[in-house]
Parts: C-alpha cells; sequence; structure tokens
C-alpha cells in the first residue's frame, strides 16, 4: 500500500485552487479509473481529492428548449434512464447503457467517463516500456500484441485506443464542455477536448493542469431523434468496444439532408468521419451509401497484422448504425 493523503472537497473553488498548487491531488469522482490505476500502481498520487459532495457538479435538466445539461458528477445511469435522453437522443442513451457494468455505471460519472485513460495492457502494466505512462521509452504494443489499438490518430510513439463511448457519441451531436480554474471559466468543443499523441501521448487532453470540468453541454437537435451507439465486442456486456459507431441523421423522405458519423475503439481519441458524413449529405439512402460511407470512415486507417480485421468490421459497423439511424428517421 502507497500513502496517500484524502480530502474531501467542500466547493469548486476549493477544488481549482487545490489543482493550481504546487502539489495537485488527483481528482477522485466515481473512481472507477484512478481507483483501478492506484491498484496497480501506475497512478501514484500523493494526495487525492474527494469531489463526489459538490452538489452543483451533480444533476442534469434535459427540459430546455435550446440544450441539455449533464453536470460533471452525474452518473452514467440516471442519464441512460432518462425518458428524453433515451427517446430523443437515443446515441446518447445507448453509448452509455453499453458501457461497463449496471455496478459501475451507477458510479462513474459523465465526467470522468470523458476523462478515462486508455485499457492498453502495455500501460497498465508497469514491467513494460510505455510513452503514455513514461515519456521517450518507447511503445511495448507497436511491436507487441496489438490487435485491439488504434486505427487512426496514432503516432510512432502510442498506438493507444481512447476506450470511451460516451465522448464519441457526444461528438456528433456537437457537444460543448465548460471547465473552469483559477483564472476563470471557458468552454470546449468536444472535438477539442482530445489530443491525438503525435511526440507527447502522455498529454491526452486540451484541458490544463488545473482546470475541472464543470458540466457538458448538449444543443438540442432533430439529429438526436434518428441516431443511434452501436457497439461490437468480443463479449455482449462489460467489454470495451472492438469497432463502435455513433450515427445521427437528417432525412427528407429518402434523402439525406444532414449525417453525423464518429467512430470508437478505433482511435486515439474520439473520432468524427467528416468525409464519411459528406459523402451522404444530398444522396438518397441506400446499402450501397451507407456501405460507402462506412470504408470512408476508414480510408486512413493503419493497420498491423493483428488489427488488419477490424477495418471492415469498423466500416461494417458504421453501415449497419447508419440503417438503425434511417429506420428511427
Amino acid at each position: 500500500m502507497i500513502p496517500f493523503k484524502y480530502v474531501s472537497a467542500s466547493s469548486v473553488e476549493e477544488v481549482v485552487d487545490a489543482l493550481a498548487a504546487s502539489d495537485p491531488p488527483r481528482i477522485l469522482a466515481g473512481g472507477t479509473t484512478l481507483v483501478d490505476l492506484m491498484k496497480l500502481n501506475v497512478e501514484q498520487p500523493s494526495r487525492v481529492m474527494d469531489i463526489t459532495r459538490l452538489s452543483e457538479l451533480a444533476g442534469f435538466d434535459t427540459s430546455g428548449s435550446q440544450e441539455l445539461v449533464f453536470g460533471a458528477l452525474t452518473r452514467m445511469s440516471d442519464v441512460a434512464d432518462d425518458p428524453v435522453v433515451r427517446s430523443r437522443y437515443p446515441v446518447l442513451s445507448e453509448s452509455l447503457w453499453r458501457a461497463a457494468s449496471q455496478q459501475l455505471r451507477n458510479m462513474a460519472t459523465l465526467g470522468g467517463n470523458l476523462l478515462q485513460r486508455t485499457r492498453c495492457a502495455y500501460f497498465r502494466d508497469l514491467q513494460y516500456p510505455c510513452n503514455k505512462r513514461d515519456p521517450g521509452v518507447g511503445c511495448s504494443a507497436i511491436g507487441g500484441v496489438n490487435r485491439g489499438h488504434a486505427l487512426l490518430g496514432a503516432s510512432d510513439t502510442c498506438i493507444a485506443v481512447y476506450p470511451g463511448d460516451w465522448g464519441t457519441a457526444l461528438m456528433v451531436l456537437d457537444a460543448v464542455v465548460d471547465v473552469q480554474s483559477v483564472r476563470g471559466r471557458r468552454t470546449l468543443k468536444i472535438s477539442e477536448l482530445h489530443r491525438e499523441p503525435g511526440q507527447t501521448p502522455h498529454l491526452e487532453t486540451n484541458l490544463a493542469a488545473d482546470e475541472l470540468i464543470l458540466r457538458i453541454r448538449v444543443p438540442t437537435t432533430p439529429l438526436g431523434k434518428a441516431s443511434t451507439y452501436l457497439k461490437v465486442r468480443d463479449r455482449e456486456s462489460y467489454a470495451f468496444a472492438v469497432t463502435s459507431a455513433a450515427v445521427a441523421l437528417e432525412m427528407d423522405g429518402n434523402l439525406v439532408r444532414a449525417a453525423r458519423i464518429a467512430v470508437g475503439g478505433v482511435a486515439t481519441r474520439p473520432w468524427r468521419a467528416h468525409t464519411a458524413e459528406q459523402s451522404l449529405v444530398g444522396k438518397l439512402f441506400t446499402a450501397s451509401t451507407a456501405r460507402k460511407a462506412g470504408d470512408l470512415a476508414f480510408e486512413n486507417a493503419r493497420t498491423f497484422d493483428q488489427s488488419l480485421f477490424r477495418v471492415q468490421l469498423g466500416a461494417n459497423t458504421v453501415a449497419e448504425a447508419l440503417k438503425i439511424a434511417r429506420e428511427r428517421a
């Protein structure tokens, strides 16, 4: 057991002040990522600050005419089961229902889910070199077991996949994230929150070290109704995606007026497939156009022998998700 100091925060201001200190704490929300990594000694914080009692970060509101608002400490299971989210924004509900187990969904928070760390086995095992854990030592996955690693957004320093479902779903609805530091508040587009590894794989987001996520906001949109989150896994429940697709459509009869596509389980961050979207707009929806969009979503994929099968699987996942969304339109 590695000793650490535990502090329970009483206000957002107390948290951001602590994050700006010379020895900032690690933040404990649901704990479903941090505690795991502490058990593995991947995380060895000297201080842990529990923010679960901050009522101003909890709860959510789906009644607004302009946007849905989700506090960073809102539990995944609460949003997954919300009637408005389930009926009008199924891509959000399904991304949460298909993540983890019911017990974890009852603990895990929406803000924490956005910031969860990779499931790369080499990152989580201290006996292997890992640039994400210890910059400059090398990436064991590139020449190792890489069946489930990133096809998109990887670099020669890191091919670890981003594991989240919620962030991928938020991409197709153009969500934004409000954050706070001692310098004040600012808003990031969800597409700007995460970084590709490049030459600095240990830097996973564009948050400053002293910034705290306050809430996630999703603009109301007719795209939400005709949407879905389709997740392909090695086993049906409690498993991370081999491939996944979040899609949303706006239709005029069988003509595609607007399309949103993001893919998950295959990239170093939540990945929006803009070229695939553009291939559908103004076209009649057919099995052929859906399949073309799926292929385009993976046109720049970088594969290894063990991961080659996931390109075709990913394209099929996108095409099937588009068909589901079309039926809902």
